[in-house]
């Protein structure tokens, strides 16, 4: 089974989310990599060093810069008359390509996927990560999204792939792209942290946000995170949230603070390796997560906490 990767990226650097969906598509048969941007000559040289990538498909234009799903799509369609699936990672902008190659190939998604049991058979989440679901595809060509937590990530050194430029249909003409606001933070980014602090609604506001979870964060260099209910208050931008509706992560320490575990929450943090949970409510759903708990009131025990380290 010949399979093609959509390498995330900013035209510059690739995206940690592409490399566990290699490993993924690895498991599959031979790996190709698709590189769609502008000036992106530069990572398609970084995603040839892969290792397992047999081939790396290079489109170079305008039209692709800023990985517009409207007109990624048809080149992708394109290049699947010679491969057999197409793996995405499941972030954003893979969440919204993957369903447009599907719609074209008059084809099933399977979203999510946590395995490869066999050549057409995986496994994904159902219920908010509560169930596993084991899914088998009869359709022809196959449209993945992976969720990278569930992966190892590739190594980005020891391949030698050929590199091959493709072209596509060019500018569909139905969206253009405006403009993006980037947050910029020098702490590290939520889903390739390895440490993560969160905080939730228990917090009061945006000022004792600040106060108590991100002196913390600063000191264990850790990414910072909060549960919807803290975003949807408006103590942190949505960038911020972990859960269902916000980001999947899957860090070495989570650290949850004043987050009671809702099941939403829970499905975007329970696969992290060690959960140490801060909340005075000895009964919290967090705490048949975590690894690790405190029943303390966060006003004292997480400024005391800080101090010590």
């Amino acid at each position: 089974m010949k399979t093609l990767v959509w390498v995330e990226h900013d035209n510059s650097k690739m995206m940690d989310a592409t490399l566990a969906t290699v490993t993924a598509a690895s498991q599959l048969g031979e790996v190709h990599l698709l590189v769609a941007g502008s000036g992106c000559g530069g990572v398609g040289e970084q995603a040839a060093k892969i290792a397992g990538v047999g081939k790396v498909h290079v489109a170079d234009h305008a039209t692709y810069e800023h990985a517009l799903a409207e007109n990624v799509a048809p080149l992708i369609v394109d290049l699947m008359g010679h491969h057999d699936a197409v793996l995405f990672p499941a972030t954003t902008n893979g969440k919204n390509i993957a369903p447009r190659v599907a719609a074209q190939l008059d084809v099933m998604q399977i979203s999510d996927i946590l395995s490869v049991e066999g050549e057409k058979s995986f496994t994904r989440p159902i219920y908010a990560g509560n169930a596993i679901a084991t899914v088998e595809s009869s359709d022809p060509k196959l449209v993945i999204t992976v969720r990278g937590t569930a992966f190892d990530k590739a190594e980005t050194e020891g391949g030698s792939a050929t590199i091959e430029d493709v072209s596509g249909p060019g500018d569909a003409g139905v969206s253009s792209f405006v403009s993006e606001e980037i947050a910029a933070s020098e702490r590290p980014e939520l889903t390739s942290a390895k440490v993560i602090v969160s905080g939730g609604r228990a917090l009061k506001d945006g000022a004792t946000f600040e106060q108590i979870i991100m002196p913390l964060a600063d000191k264990l260099g850790a990414g910072v995170g909060a549960s919807r209910a803290a975003v949807d208050a408006g103590y942190v931008p949505n960038d911020y949230q972990v859960g269902q509706t916000g980001k999947i992560v899957a860090p070495e320490v989570y650290i949850a603070i004043g987050i009671s575990g809702a099941i939403q929450h829970l499905a975007g943090m329970k696969d992290s390796k060690t959960i140490i949970a801060i909340n005075k409510d000895e009964d919290a759903p967090i705490f048949q997560v975590a690894d690790v708990g405190l029943v303390a009131d966060l006003f004292k025990a997480v400024p005391e906490l800080t101090e010590k380290l």
